[in-house]
């Protein structure tokens, strides 16, 4: 791993020990998941940190976290364990991947503002057709560097919305919505109908989701600026499952995708309305690293969400005011 570690010293065991580890963030864990004991797995660790040089793997807060060397060596190792499948009977052993004979653990980012069914109907379709698989789901949220943790295997898969997902990644459309505005039924805007303009638009009370990556701007305000519009931001919400009640209880607007907006048009009390400012569609994607490409669990958890994502799409229904 490194240049004081002698090739001759390391057999792919080790690799693979190092990568169940640091992924697991538990020696205990990675004993179970390699299918060994807890002190075979630590006198590898203790080896793998004398040929390092390193600690890997250190005590934080109530639980173990990776140091950043650590961090920094993951995807090697994970190229090297790719290299091996294909160099060592990869090929068949992908294709003879059987969701319901699986035993690992996935680690999905999404954001709640496609449609709040997805992840229930994605992680049902996970339990129902993959009983083994363990999905942990992380908010999409701007103290997560998605980035970085594709890229160190600390995720699989995201999936958000973008004007311009990363170029580094790769990227598959699930779906595009038409951006309308939810409003309280009783909401002086329902009254205005095509005198709702720009400016009164601009003018009202906005319910804005927070950002998911550090110092950016969502979907709308990014491209109300490339217009040259502000729009009023009187509550920014970092739980958009929480939107469309406060909504109905307030002269608060949210503008966001039909696809959410439709879910809660008989369960609250509002109403979906067209946007006054001419906006693009709101495209939602899944972006993964090279890393996972070749994963076969990855790729079917990428299916999974796309055949989810295009089923509900279909049953939408159309109410715009």
């Amino acid at each position: 791993m490194t240049k004081v570690a002698g090739l001759d010293k390391i057999e792919l065991q080790l690799v693979r020990v190092f990568h169940t580890v640091i992924s697991e963030r538990s020696v205990s864990r990675a004993a179970l998941k390699l299918q060994s004991t807890q002190p075979a797995v630590s006198a590898k660790l203790a080896r793998l940190r004398r040929l390092v040089g390193d600690p890997l793997l250190v005590r934080s807060g109530g639980g173990m976290a990776p140091t950043a060397t650590a961090l920094s060596l993951m995807p090697a190792a994970t190229q090297i364990l790719q290299g091996a499948q294909k160099l060592f009977g990869g090929g068949p052993r992908l294709q003879r991947f059987v969701p319901n004979q699986a035993s690992l653990r996935l680690r999905l980012a999404a954001s709640d503002f496609m449609d709040p069914l997805f992840l229930p109907e994605l992680l049902a379709r996970v339990r129902r057709e993959a009983p083994g698989i363990e999905v942990d789901v992380v908010p999409l949220s701007a103290e997560l560097d998605y980035r970085r943790a594709l890229a160190h295997g600390d995720l699989d898969l995201v999936v958000g919305n973008w004007m311009q997902p990363p170029a580094e990644l790769h990227i598959s459309r699930l779906l595009a919505d038409e951006v309308v505005c939810l409003v309280a039924r009783d909401h002086p805007a329902t009254r205005l109908g095509r005198a709702w303009t720009i400016d009164r638009y601009l003018a009202c009370d906005h319910l804005v989701p927070m950002p998911f990556h550090a110092g950016g701007r969502g979907f709308v305000d990014e491209h109300l600026a490339q217009l040259g519009h502000e729009r009023h931001t009187a509550v920014r919400l970092p739980h958009f499952a929480l939107a469309p009640a406060l909504v109905a209880r307030s002269s608060l607007v949210l503008t966001t995708g039909r696809l959410f907006c439709e879910r809660f048009e008989g369960r609250e009390d509002v109403r979906i309305l067209r946007c006054p400012v001419p906006m693009p569609l709101i495209t939602y994607y899944q972006l993964w690293h090279d890393l996972a490409h070749t994963n076969p669990a990855v790729k079917w958890l990428r299916e999974a969400a796309r055949d989810v994502a295009h089923t509900l799409a279909r049953g939408r229904t159309r109410h715009v005011h």
